[in-house]
């Protein structure tokens, strides 16, 4: 009897109202409950994942932003943005649009996926992909220039799209054509395609406010036709096509325009409250134009894009996160468009890829911290995808060694007009050239078999522009 009466006060307590639970074992639950309110704040202290919009300008160079030192274009929204942030100076890219975009995107050198211009591997693994999968909504805006294929940016991990040059090349800036998530659609009444896709890029973010948000934003400004912009002298509301009021001498006020738009990016988050949530980089895709000349105060800089020397890879990059990155910290280290993948989830706190990627992440650096700086960068550029046509080199902050033998200083001849003798190198010379074939020889079969041979990049209106 008595241990049927235990036996049932034990399930009394069981199955007792918690009033009643509590009184009977107090110093039973109090632990319990500290427990659970710990919990509790932990979970309300929880950071939010950060939103990512990833800037992209089209054709502009490191020379083009006045906090890099250039004098020849206004760019006070990005100089406010470095001021606030972390300025790069030593970033490199590819130097034309598509190589440089498949390497931002998929965080590995073309030798190991690019096919040719124009467009993109459908089976590559992108950023959008694990931001997608981490809950993120994810959106392009601008320049596409990857395939025409409908189903591709979704594919490519892009929820939502508002692209120029996706399944057509009409024209981009007076009366453009754009398609909005593969739809086509033709503007005649004066709109002007970077502000259309700006304010496309402006309602994503409003509509995906309580995030997070992915927002990918290859810009069409500044790449040629160099035509006239709106409020700027010459700006025609009629004029039709590409070729119309044509002239480099309207560069400057595409900069401007451009500029603005970074502008509103930030003032839209501001308004909504997002901005210190938020992380923008900003970065430019190759260096400006051929046909563009600037200046750097008194130094001469002339475009070089398709080039492999400095000026045609050399690009800005802009990092900015109020109270997460540091405000006014010029970075001198080493970043390659491969690194971008890598920084962005260990920026935002994702996990790391599993794939294997060449990019190494730099948010450390981002965040004030040393991390680990390369020590040279690689590229392997062919603008068709053939071998033949291949530039290859790789590079430290000075040196740099093309697969072909030929040996820079790029500090001391930075246009790459005499390679060095190597028979009378310097010690430090002679030792990067070695340390530098080191890096350049497992790259030396790695192009995969099924890009070998590939057919050139396509004729057609899709992949005709540069």
């Amino acid at each position: 009897m008595a241990n049927l009466r235990r036996m049932g006060e034990k399930q009394r307590l069981k199955t007792a109202a918690p009033s009643e639970t509590l009184a009977a074992s107090p110093m039973k639950i109090a632990p319990l409950l500290a427990c659970l309110f710990s919990i509790a704040a932990a979970f309300a202290a929880a950071p939010a994942k950060p939103n990512v919009i990833l800037i992209l300008a089209d054709d502009f160079g490191y020379e083009c932003v006045g906090a890099n030192g250039g004098t020849s274009y206004r760019t006070p929204h990005l100089d406010r943005l470095a001021a606030g942030g972390v300025r790069f100076e030593r970033c490199f890219v590819q130097p034309l649009c598509t190589p440089t975009r498949v390497q931002l995107m998929t965080g590995i050198y073309n030798i190991r996926n690019y096919i040719n211009f124009g467009n993109m591997d459908p089976e590559a693994e992108t950023f959008a992909h694990h931001f997608r999968r981490a809950g993120y909504a994810t959106g392009i805006a601008g320049k596409w220039q990857l395939g025409s294929d409908l189903r591709l940016p979704k594919r490519l991990g892009f929820d939502e799209n508002c692209l120029w040059q996706h399944t057509r090349r009409p024209p981009r800036y007076a009366n453009p054509g754009l398609e909005f998530n593969g739809v086509e659609r033709d503007f005649n009444n004066g709109e002007y395609g970077p502000d259309v896709v700006q304010d496309w890029a402006l309602d994503f973010i409003g509509r995906k406010k309580d995030g997070p948000f992915l927002l990918y934003y290859p810009m069409i400004l500044t790449h040629d036709p160099f035509q006239p912009v709106p409020g700027g002298p010459g700006w025609d509301p009629k004029a039709i096509g590409e070729q119309v009021n044509r002239n480099v001498k309207h560069f400057a006020d595409m900069v401007a325009h451009m500029d603005g738009h970074v502008g509103q990016i930030v003032a839209h988050l501001e308004k909504l409250g997002l901005r210190e949530n938020t992380m923008i980089v900003f970065v430019g895709d190759n260096g400006t134009g051929v046909t563009v000349t600037s200046r750097m105060g008194e130094r001469v800089v002339k475009g070089a894009k398709g080039s492999t020397i400095g000026t045609g890879m050399h690009v800005p990059m802009i990092a900015s996160w109020p109270g997460k990155f540091p405000a006014g910290r010029v970075n001198g280290d080493l970043i390659d468009s491969t690194d971008f993948l890598p920084t962005l989830l260990a920026a935002a706190g994702l996990p790391a890829t599993k794939a294997t990627i060449d990019g190494r992440s730099f948010a450390p650096q981002l965040r004030g911290e040393r991390g680990q700086p390369r020590e040279w960068y690689y590229s392997w550029y062919s603008r068709n995808g053939d071998l033949p046509s291949a530039r290859e080199f790789a590079a430290t902050k000075r040196f740099k060694l093309y697969r072909t033998g030929e040996f820079f200083d790029t500090t001391a001849d930075p246009l790459e007009q005499k390679p060095l003798a190597i028979a009378s190198l310097s010690s430090e010379a002679a030792v990067t050239r070695r340390e530098l074939q080191i890096v350049l020889a497992p790259f030396a079969n790695a192009r995969p078999e099924k890009y070998r041979g590939i057919p050139p990049a396509t004729k057609g209106k899709a992949a005709k522009d540069e």
